[in-house]
């Protein structure tokens, strides 16, 4: 699974998660691409899970890039502890998202299968997705 190699801080406070993504919100690398239309949080084995059913789908064919990379600490308290005695250690990591972020690119398959492929993996993705090509940002540029 996903997680940085070393961080500066082990603990990080929840933030906000307000506005539009300012970047990776254009294709890149692929000609079809998975874009997000809300905000969240994008545990890594959501990631790992949305990976495996896109390149299953197209049967290994093609090319993939994962657009996002979860880099941000979420604690947890143990089950039946307390209230109080400071924060928990950390216990997994997320990708905080935006509306317009794209997360996923594939590229070297059928137009028709990439996008079948998208949607099967946004299924395995808290937020609601939409499928975009190439050719969505050639108008609108």
């Amino acid at each position: 699974m996903l997680q940085p190699s070393r961080q500066k801080y082990r603990k990080q406070q929840k933030g906000r998660r307000r506005g539009f993504a300012q970047r990776g919100s254009t294709i890149a690398f692929g000609s079809v691409a998975l874009q997000t239309l809300e905000d969240g949080w994008i545990t890594a084995r959501q990631i790992e899970a949305a990976r495996i059913a896109l390149t299953r789908y197209i049967k290994r064919g093609g090319r993939v890039w994962i657009r996002l990379f979860p880099d941000k600490p979420i604690t947890k308290k143990p089950l039946e502890t307390r209230m109080g005695k400071g924060k928990a250690s950390p216990d997994h990591f997320v990708a905080v998202v935006r509306p317009g972020r794209i997360l996923y690119e594939i590229d070297g398959v059928d137009p028709e299968i990439a996008k079948e492929a998208c949607r099967l993996a946004g299924h395995k993705l808290p937020v609601k997705t939409k499928i975009i090509t190439r050719e969505d940002f050639l108008y609108v540029q």
